[in-house]
């Protein structure tokens, strides 16, 4: 195999095994702690403009499963402890390397994952590359930065996703990094989803007169899409709302808040969320770096916080009949805590309170 090395923006330097692409590349490197997942994680449109690192040391035992795909495969670059060459399941369609190669990934193992995980725990995000000579000059690594990825992930043209069974209600879902089980849970609870591009304007979405709008996931710092923004301004109030992740943030955002960016971001399958609103904590599947400020918020009330540092991690806009999460209901965590919130979304649709 051939040597590789991940070098970080101040200098220093890491080295390992080249699999996947062979290609250098640079990114915002960041962690995820989940034991399992990394297909899911792998396309996941959220990470685009990422180097991720897993913290979990052997990575790609059951190989690739198409089935399980979030999305497109928008990582910049992928680093595991322990690649697994030979993996073994019986939904297993293909390996780990071959799936990086097809599409452009440069892959790293054999490096020490856990000093890194705590050098970013200790000095927050930081950009890397991985490259087979380490460069002389850093500059390229050291000005890097994860912009305009909402537009290069979103879809190009509106799809429609009929409701399972009979259709109860209509969805619009704007795309800014979507995945996919999000049309599914909603095409469960009988609802024809129509995706559109992030490009779409407040006044097509409302012609199409919709039950309910959805505001999908997606990656990137918030604040900087400010024509999204301000269709979600047009959009509160209109039609009922439910935002996840990116569109927690931009619903914020849109209702006079402010964002913020984490220390080294929340990425993992089992961070607890308490409900202000009674005494349960959720184990919940998260992606982000960035935060809500919760003592921003102003049309709305927050309703969920993260039981480990206390960040803002879901607001209720009940005059608005919206209501937005950080995390991602949509996932299989605990095994499903937070599926409810789909339910919930059913009800506001339905008129009824939640």
């Amino acid at each position: 195999m051939k040597k590789g090395y991940l070098v970080l923006q101040d200098g220093q330097v890491f080295e390992g095994l080249r699999f996947g692409s062979t290609e250098d590349t640079v990114g915002e490197l960041v962690f995820t702690t989940g034991m399992c997942g990394y297909i899911e994680t792998l396309t996941d449109p959220s990470y685009a403009g990422q180097i991720v690192m897993q913290t979990y040391p052997l990575i790609g035992n059951y190989g690739i499963i198409p089935e399980d795909f979030e999305g497109a495969c928008c990582v910049k670059g992928y680093v595991v402890r322990e690649w697994c060459e030979d993996p073994s399941n019986f939904r297993c369609r293909g390996d780990l390397d071959t799936f990086l190669k097809e599409r452009g990934v440069p892959g790293l193992y054999g490096v020490d994952t856990r000093e890194l995980t705590r050098i970013i725990r200790e000095h927050g995000v930081m950009n890397a590359c991985i490259c087979d000579a380490v460069p002389a000059d850093l500059e390229p690594v050291v000005t890097y930065a994860v912009t305009g990825v909402v537009e290069a992930v979103t879809c190009r043209e509106p799809s429609v996703h009929p409701a399972e069974g009979e259709e109860r209600f209509r969805v619009s879902l704007i795309d800014y990094g979507a995945k996919h089980n999000i049309v599914r849970e909603l095409q469960k609870r009988g609802c024809t989803v129509t995706v559109l591009p992030a490009t779409v304007s407040a006044e097509e979405v409302l012609a199409a007169e919709p039950d309910g709008i959805m505001l999908s996931n997606g990656p990137g710092d918030p604040a900087e899409n400010v024509y999204q923004i301000s269709q979600i301004q047009k959009l509160l109030g209109k039609v009922p709302l439910f935002g996840i992740c990116l569109g927690h943030q931009l619903t914020a955002l849109a209702a006079g808040g402010s964002t913020y960016k984490l220390k080294y971001g929340h990425r993992g399958v089992n961070q607890p969320v308490r409900d202000l609103n009674g005494v349960r904590t959720y184990i919940t599947s998260q992606n982000h770096g960035y935060a809500v400020d919760g003592g921003t918020v102003k049309l709305g009330k927050v309703r969920f916080v993260n039981a480990n540092d206390g960040t803002c991690e879901g607001i209720d806009y009940p005059e608005q009949r919206a209501f937005t999460v950080q995390f991602h209901p949509e996932a299989c965590t605990g095994p499903k805590d937070t599926g409810f919130l789909f339910d919930q979304f059913v009800e506001l649709m339905k008129g009824g309170d939640r």
